[in-house]
């Protein structure tokens, strides 16, 4: 069995680190180079970091903090925001980082997933999925529906139909974000982690709601995911890396511990 990953999600807009709840009202609150170093540090398996304004703003991503972050940190990490042709991977990947996420750009087309995989194998590319809960409809029949460009435009595309066609296209990875749930505290969409793991043979990453280490445990346990993205409760100090990873290495969870 491989090991669950605990993941720190960090969400930069020009150049800081950022943190908002349900992707609004989000506040400026520190270095993302710093932070990176600081999870490092503590244990985190992997780091991923998203420019949230690039594909609104029809821009390409901070390659220079995808540098620095390289220079600090020596485990992988993931980079996603305005990412939307093969030579823009390139360019992040050569910057340092080990894998790229797309979004938007994915659903707007999503021919870039299969050309990303054929060029750089299928475990660089993660697909980042932001879920919305709405009324279940012919269209949209599980009731969770992809929405995109920072949670600003619904597509009417359903997430797990969707969730199939990213693994055939040939992502390596799924990191599936509820914004109904998003900075809340209150815990993952634990049935939305579960529909999309079920439907899916590749990773799938919970984001979106952690409060509390069981929160985490609860996402790799009974919503079946691989890793657990987590954001305000170790920006903010509530939790440490550690404190997550040795909880649920307590309740059972395999988990690389390194101290």
């Amino acid at each position: 069995m491989l090991s669950k990953r605990v993941i720190p999600c960090l969400d930069v807009r020009d150049g800081l680190l950022t943190k908002g709840i349900k992707f609004a009202g989000n506040k400026d609150i520190g270095d993302p180079v710093e932070s990176a170093r600081r999870y490092y540090e503590e244990g985190a398996d992997e780091i991923v970091f998203y420019d949230i304004t690039a594909s609104a703003e029809a821009r390409g991503i901070f390659l220079d903090v995808v540098e620095r972050v390289a220079e600090q940190i020596f485990i992988p990490f993931s980079v996603g925001g305005g990412i939307s042709s093969v030579p823009q991977m390139r360019e992040v990947l050569l910057a340092g980082a080990e894998k790229v996420s797309v979004n938007s750009a994915a659903v707007q087309n999503p021919r870039i997933i299969g050309e990303g995989a054929a060029a750089f194998g299928s475990q660089a590319i993660v697909v980042g999925m932001d879920v919305l809960a709405v009324p279940a409809s012919e269209a949209v029949p599980s009731g969770y529906e992809i929405v995109i460009h920072g949670g600003r435009r619904r597509t009417g595309l359903d997430a797990i139909a969707w969730a199939r066609r990213c693994q055939e296209l040939g992502a390596g990875e799924l990191c599936v974000n509820s914004i109904d749930a998003d900075g809340t505290g209150d815990g993952y969409e634990l049935a939305l982690t579960k529909a999309v793991a079920r439907a899916v043979s590749i990773p799938v990453i919970a984001s979106g709601g952690a409060g509390e280490p069981r929160h985490m445990y609860e996402a790799v346990s009974e919503g079946g995911a691989s890793a657990a993205l987590v954001a305000s409760i170790v920006h903010f100090g509530q939790y440490s890396i550690r404190d997550c990873k040795e909880y649920m290495a307590s309740r059972g969870a395999k988990m690389r511990l390194t101290w």
